[in-house]
């Protein structure tokens, strides 16, 4: 936009429609603070000719992008089916990458979000801010779902029947001196993850990591995903991390869950 509030359209270039251009320049002009125009207004704020703001406007009526009451103009909910097509095809990953990014500069923490696959929670999204794990953590790292704070929602949210599989394959291992030990012990603790809709995992990895994780509900209300923020054990107890974080990450997941109810093909 430029100085005078007028849209910039770009310059001529090989193969570019300018009435496209400004076809589009039209429908931005609407916005938040601006949900209804007259003719007057759309054609000030675009730079357009009055004569040339009524053909496209005219056109997108016809469409079915904009509806009038004959002196103002406002959009209608197809404008939406424009961003359908390119958030049809983005994924998880892709969706909650900016947010984690966002969370991550917010709370000056390393996040994460994962997915379980059989025993095992798999990293598709990682932003950190320092190493605080003797292991590398990349895309595609695989860790044991029974001592993460993300594995324990991913195992909170799986069906009786998955969870009972599970537990009958998985092997728990001592991995610290504060490991979950037996299946009754995971069995407990999986009732607070379920109960409370969070987990804190306190060193059961490795000595001196703490993590506290959320699920993440796909348009079906299932649990298709979990972010955490993880941070040294030495910052705190885990209830100093869960008033210092837990807000910023439910937050965080709303708006994940929030994009993939219009991408429910990203799942």
């Amino acid at each position: 936009m430029s100085d005078t509030g007028e849209f910039d359209l770009p310059g001529p270039s090989a193969g570019f429609v300018q009435s496209l251009a400004r076809g589009l320049s039209v429908i931005r002009v609407f916005g938040h603070d601006t949900p209804l125009m007259t003719l007057s207004e759309i054609a000030r704020a675009t730079g357009l000719t009055r004569a040339t703001s009524r053909r496209f406007l005219l056109t997108l009526i016809e469409l079915g992008y904009v509806r009038t009451d004959g002196k103002t103009f406002a959009l209608t909910a197809k404008v939406l089916e424009l961003g359908f097509s390119y958030l049809s095809g983005i994924t998880l990953p892709e969706i909650a990458q900016p947010h984690l990014e966002a969370l991550s500069r917010s709370v000056g923490e390393s996040t994460s979000a994962a997915i379980i696959d059989g025993p095992d929670i798999v990293y598709i999204v990682r932003v950190p801010t320092h190493r605080i794990m003797t292991v590398g953590i990349n895309l595609g790292t695989r860790l044991p779902a029974y001592a993460t704070s993300m594995g324990r929602v991913l195992l909170a949210g799986l069906s009786p029947a998955d969870l009972a599989s599970y537990l009958h394959d998985v092997k728990l291992r001592a991995l610290t001196e504060r490991t979950v030990g037996s299946e009754n012990a995971l069995t407990a603790e999986l009732d607070k993850v379920r109960s409370n809709g969070w987990a804190v995992v306190d060193q059961e990895l490795e000595p001196g990591l703490r993590s506290i994780a959320v699920p993440l509900s796909g348009p079906d209300g299932r649990v298709v995903g979990a972010i955490n923020v993880s941070t040294q054990a030495s910052s705190g107890t885990n209830d100093a991390m869960r008033k210092k974080y837990l807000a910023a990450l439910k937050q965080t997941a709303a708006r994940i869950e929030s994009d993939l109810q219009l991408a429910p093909t990203a799942l």
